[in-house]
């Protein structure tokens, strides 16, 4: 089983599960978890081959799926009938993932940064990390993406939180992770194509330029279910670099849906 840890408010019977990226860890949410615990139980994963995760052997081959059943398994252990889904980055086809498989078990999903749509660059940027990530040490990869993905100036703290996360990876992880790129356009397609009937929040940074556009047409397509918060001068990591807006929008979608 995956690694979890639990921040309990004995006030609420509400769940929040927060999931992050690739190369991260539950220590990424450090600026969520004391303004949600006021409000709700707050529970943090380490996904496979990631934080204290990394004891954990995993022999089955990663795609998003078995990803996503690692999550469900921790929820069935901790008899958690539906939980509130907090993501970021590559999370959020973790969580997309899970409310394809179980969405009774999805109560809301909130998207930071979400990606729905691998654009120009960023599929060039698979590419060139696939000619090289037996090559190249994977830092030097992610490094480069990092800068790419996360360029300006305002972006500097998130790029280095992600980046100093990344080094606690080993190379045989990245590549796992990496491999899942194979399956991530026609993921994504099917992700875009199908709207859920489930209360979701996308918040994304103006900034944002890989990842934006395509979350506002599907938010345009997915009215039903969907809103699409915009933080201005913030980039990809919204939970990091602009921590107060994120908090304060994302605490008050879940509360009105109480």
């Amino acid at each position: 089983m995956i690694h979890y840890t639990l921040f309990e408010n004995k006030t609420s019977d509400q769940w929040v599960t927060f999931v992050h990226g690739a190369g991260g860890s539950s220590s990424i949410w450090f600026k969520q978890i004391r303004e949600f615990q006021k409000h709700f139980n707050v529970l943090v994963l380490d996904l496979r081959g990631h934080g204290d995760s990394k004891k954990t052997g995993f022999s089955k081959k990663y795609t998003f799926k078995s990803i996503a059943l690692d999550v469900l398994e921790v929820i069935d252990h901790l008899k958690i009938q539906s939980s509130h889904f907090v993501g970021i980055s590559l999370g959020t086809i973790v969580i997309r993932q899970l409310a394809e498989i179980h969405p009774n078990r999805v109560k809301s999903m909130v998207m930071g940064g979400a990606i729905l749509k691998m654009n120009f660059r960023s599929q060039i940027l698979m590419r060139v990390g696939n000619l090289f990530k037996y090559m190249l040490p994977y830092l030097v990869l992610y490094r480069l993406f990092a800068f790419i993905i996360m360029p300006k100036k305002n972006h500097k703290q998130s790029r280095l939180l992600f980046i100093n996360e990344a080094k606690k990876l080993y190379q045989k992880e990245f590549i796992k992770w990496f491999k899942l790129t194979a399956e991530i356009n026609p993921v994504l397609r099917w992700f875009r194509q199908v709207e859920l009937n489930i209360p979701t929040l996308y918040i994304m940074g103006e900034e944002d330029y890989m990842f934006l556009p395509s979350v506002r047409k599907v938010v345009e397509a997915h009215y039903k279910s969907a809103k699409l918060f915009v933080i201005a001068q913030c980039g990809h990591v919204v939970n990091v670099e602009q921590a107060r807006v994120f908090n304060d929008q994302t605490i008050a979608f879940l509360k009105q849906l109480k």
